[in-house]
């Protein structure tokens, strides 16, 4: 029997390495790799139509995402109603395959009893509602504060309402999963793991590193917030090497990392370049204060570097607790950062990544998994 599916992503997936979109893109190949068909929906905002989804994909297909008011709506999140499209529910309503819906934003169909009867799975990549909460207490602007409040408000009646519309839902943590066991009652949601880029294996590295790195997407609020958290309890205090590494900072995140002569910016990084600096970086800060998904910078540290230090809420859910160096709060920052940095990373501890990383990420199994929840092969 020909494995046909769509997969309706709520961006335009490609072939990234600090970036959120590891799963959407890196399923691709590993779906096809079981044989199935993929036909590929996909919403063209700020990206460029990529050729090399082509080589995964049977048919690949753009739609707009709505903007200004064609996008309001008072019952659906803005990520919802911006979009809706109807020639993309046309063209699923063509045939009967399965569909997998990448995020809560891709989910409007739902909604549509023209699919009642259809196979439908979602994949949860975060508790949305939880995440525009942070959002709106990591934001600087009262406008962006207001609409992300307004955005998680109607996310959680929304990502409640559709538990029982979908025949399964998976997330990327257990911490995910549990919450929509217990918060919205969801019978059908099972863990799988993200995938990741084939070309991640444990590195073996020489035992000392540089200095100190974090690295993220630092336009996000949250992960600005994380770094001016991290400059004001930690690195003002210990005067250690550290790296900030990410997108688009703003002035004010650049000026605060300015006032620190053992502070180091690097914006807008290529993908080699950030490898590059992981691989060379002797820690990995990981602070978060949100526990929202999983955090792939924790991953690529993983696999790609060095000692770890987290707090517990950055790795809440991942059961990656063993591989890092928590630290609580901000002297115990400092305490483990200046104990370690003069520590070798040690061969066994490369073992121990191993055996854990390489048996819970591994694609070919993940997929063959979501093979057998959708066919029941």
């Amino acid at each position: 029997m020909e494995k046909h599916l769509h997969i309706i992503d709520f961006t335009v997936p490609y072939p990234v390495t600090h970036g959120g979109l590891f799963d959407l893109f890196y399923k691709l190949p590993a779906l096809q790799q079981q044989d199935v068909q993929i036909h590929l929906h996909c919403f063209l905002y700020n990206n460029m139509q990529q050729d090399i989804l082509k080589q995964f994909c049977n048919t690949v297909h753009y739609y707009p995402r709505l903007t200004g008011h064609q996008a309001l709506s008072m019952q659906l999140p803005h990520i919802v109603s911006s979009r809706v499209n109807e020639d993309l529910l046309q063209a699923l309503l063509q045939n009967d395959y399965p569909i997998l819906m990448e995020g809560v934003h891709s989910t409007y169909l739902l909604k549509d009893k023209r699919f009642n009867a259809r196979k439908k799975f979602v994949r949860i990549h975060n508790i949305e509602h939880l995440y525009y909460r942070d959002l709106a207490n990591a934001s600087h602007s009262y406008l962006k504060k207001m609409y992300y409040l307004r955005e998680s408000r109607l996310l959680k009646k929304y990502e409640a309402s559709i538990v029982n519309e979908a025949n399964a839902f998976w997330g990327v943590t257990h911490q995910d999963v549990n919450f929509f066991r217990e918060q919205f009652h969801c019978t059908t949601i099972d863990y799988l793991p993200v995938y990741l880029p084939d070309t991640w294996v444990v590195k073996t590295l020489s035992a000392m590193g540089s200095y100190c790195l974090y690295q993220g997407d630092l336009s996000v609020s949250i992960n600005e917030q994380a770094v001016l958290w991290l400059l004001k309890n930690v690195f003002s205090k210990i005067k250690i090497p550290f790296v900030i590494a990410g997108k688009n900072p703003s002035q004010l995140l650049q000026s605060k990392i300015y006032q620190y002569t053992h502070c180091c910016l690097v914006s807008n990084p290529t993908e080699k370049e950030m490898q590059d600096m992981i691989a060379k970086a002797h820690i990995h800060v990981i602070y978060a204060e949100s526990d929202a998904g999983i955090k792939l910078k924790l991953l690529n540290a993983l696999f790609n570097g060095r000692h770890c230090v987290a707090n517990a809420v950055s790795i809440k859910g991942s059961e990656l607790e063993t591989l890092c160096h928590i630290a609580s709060d901000a002297d115990s920052f400092c305490q483990v950062i200046s104990n370690l940095f003069n520590a070798p990373f040690r061969a066994d501890c490369t073992v121990m990544r191993k055996a854990v990383l390489e048996k819970m990420f591994n694609n070919t199994k993940n997929a063959q998994q979501q093979v057998q929840w959708i066919w029941g092969e």
